[in-house]
């Protein structure tokens, strides 16, 4: 009945709202349409999502207000002075509306949360039944949703008029997942292959070795959740080389073929002992917790035909160069001929990854979670070093330190660095043979 009284007695004025003035957006192309035919709007709610090859920007209700007739939709180009809507004015429906609303509350009092929400808030229970289909969210939320797989059509927002924020996308994806309703995907939408069709020429499809395949989980997994900075930097190896080509077995005579990656094991594990932060895990970052390991089982990235496994040398503060380095040509035996048990790749403190016998000198090295630094190592080369005055050949390794920066910074990073030139330089060298 009251409805009635108002569409006898109050007059409806109509408003058009047109693009305002949008700087040196012109004749840019509209995105989103965030409202739609009937729906009650207020001052300030988005109502277009418009797009220019630099950003995007939402364009509010000026008034309030209820849509007559949206005259816009997703692909037009807009200009300042193009209409968007038409929207009827009255403020006799809005007395009526806000009547409605009271009683609503009244009688559902003893209802459930969820079905009060819905009663008592007309315009967010339109929302939910998806009056055009389409939520209320700002573009760094509809990123934050696309990146996370998700479709934030299918999200209530918490926020006026079921506006949706980055807690509800949160949240949303939570309880998907507690009831095994979504699966988040990692890797980005499948983009259909030019190889699809043989227009090109002979191609082959192969299948991707199983090993590869199982690491990619983790390696996309590292790279998507742990923010990576990369320090390099050169250390000077040269009295540790010759240290090395000394090396000698006390029966025999014959000089003992000690990789130099035993040597960069035994000094890395030094530095984590002086620098604790880098022997640790925080795969329950959202609790605020670290994990802050005490032993030092050191990642060994393996290169094999089947693809890269990463076992680790346990325990290695208590083993001297010549053991690891025979533990070494073990477990890169037992990869290689897949021989190695699945549980050695787990429980690490920190890795290592060697390009030095292949070739190459700095580059970025995947974090292998849940550790937080990695060392990449190059392949040394002689240089001309300025020293005390003058140029001195120098037997100079290249590394490359990636590391978390949740909770590594920058200086203590460089520290690290600092400390392990010193492990590896002369005065260390001759201490790690022990």
């Amino acid at each position: 009945m009251a409805i009635s009284r108002c569409q006898q007695n109050c007059k409806m004025t109509y408003k058009e709202i047109k693009v305002p003035n949008i700087g040196e957006f012109k004749n840019v192309e509209v995105i989103e349409v965030l409202v739609s035919n009937g729906q009650s709007l207020s001052k300030n709610d988005p109502l277009i999502t418009i797009e220019s090859d630099k950003s995007s920007v939402e364009i509010p209700s000026s008034v309030d207000g209820k849509i007559k007739s949206v005259k816009i939709k997703v692909g037009d180009k807009v200009s300042e002075g193009d209409l968007i809507l038409t929207l009827e004015e009255s403020k006799e429906e809005k007395k009526v509306v806000e009547k409605e609303v009271v009683n609503k509350e009244e009688l559902t009092v003893n209802q459930k949360d969820e079905k009060k929400v819905e009663q008592i808030n007309p315009v967010h229970n339109l929302i939910k039944n998806n009056i055009g289909e389409l939520s209320s969210a700002s573009p760094k939320v509809r990123k934050f949703a696309r990146e996370l797989g998700v479709d934030i059509n299918e999200i209530v927002g918490s926020e006026r008029q079921g506006r949706v924020i980055e807690n509800d996308v949160k949240n949303f994806i939570a309880t998907k997942v507690n009831s095994d309703q979504l699966k988040i995907e990692t890797q980005p939408k499948k983009i259909v292959s030019e190889f699809s069709h043989t227009d090109f020429g002979e191609v082959e499809i192969k299948d991707i070795p199983r090993v590869k395949k199982l690491a990619s989980t983790y390696l996309v997994n590292s790279w998507t959740t742990i923010p990576h900075v990369t320090n390099h930097d050169e250390v000077d190896i040269t009295e540790m080389e010759d240290f090395r080509a000394s090396l000698t077995d006390m029966y025999t005579g014959e000089r003992k073929k000690i990789t130099p990656l035993a040597f960069i094991v035994k000094a890395l594990v030094a530095s984590l002992k002086k620098f604790p932060s880098f022997n640790s895990s925080i795969d329950d970052i959202e609790n605020g917790k670290i994990t802050m390991k005490k032993y030092f089982h050191v990642g060994i990235a393996v290169d094999t035909t089947h693809g890269l496994m990463v076992p680790k040398i346990r325990n290695a503060d208590n083993k001297n160069i010549s053991l690891i380095s025979n533990e070494l040509k073990t477990v890169s035996e037992q990869c290689k001929n897949l021989r190695i048990d699945k549980k050695e790749f787990f429980g690490g403190s920190m890795t290592i990854t060697s390009l030095g016998g292949i070739g190459g000198s700095f580059f970025t090295p995947i974090i292998n979670f849940p550790e937080v630094a990695i060392l990449g190592v190059g392949k040394a080369q002689k240089k001309q070093i300025f020293i005390d005055g003058k140029f001195k050949t120098r037997t100079m390794l290249p590394i490359s330190l990636s590391y978390d920066h949740r909770i590594i910074d920058g200086a203590e990073a460089a520290r690290f660095n600092n400390d392990l030139k010193e492990n590896l330089g002369k005065n260390f060298a001759y201490k790690l043979a022990v």
